[in-house]
């Protein structure tokens, strides 16, 4: 092999493959998923209120992640700054509520 045939291959780029609709449909039914099994659990009178909260806690917690990674392309390359905007903004609204409890019960 020449130098000139190896410099061809080292600078050889990958496309980036573009996502495509699959994921999105399946991103999309699980959401649905994650829903009805929140509606279900409120409708179903013989369910334990204190678990249903806590599963409705924990549906609303994965909901926001998949919105978030999904729909809003935070999964994607390039978006740090925004993830640490929104964890920053979590950071100061939950200390502003926690605040308002300690003020309210104080």
């Amino acid at each position: 092999m020449t130098a000139n045939q190896q410099s061809n291959e080292v600078t050889v780029k990958h496309r980036h493959r573009p996502e495509g609709p699959e994921k999105h449909i399946l991103v999309f039914i699980f959401s649905i998923i994650l829903t009805a099994i929140a509606f279900a659990a409120v409708m179903a009178g013989g369910v334990n209120a204190t678990f249903a909260v806590i599963l409705l806690l924990v549906m609303a917690v994965l909901q926001v992640f998949v919105q978030m990674g999904y729909w809003m392309h935070l999964k994607d390359k390039g978006h740090l700054m925004p993830i640490l905007f929104m964890i920053g903004g979590f950071f100061v609204a939950s200390t502003a509520i926690v605040m308002a409890l300690f003020w309210v019960w104080w």
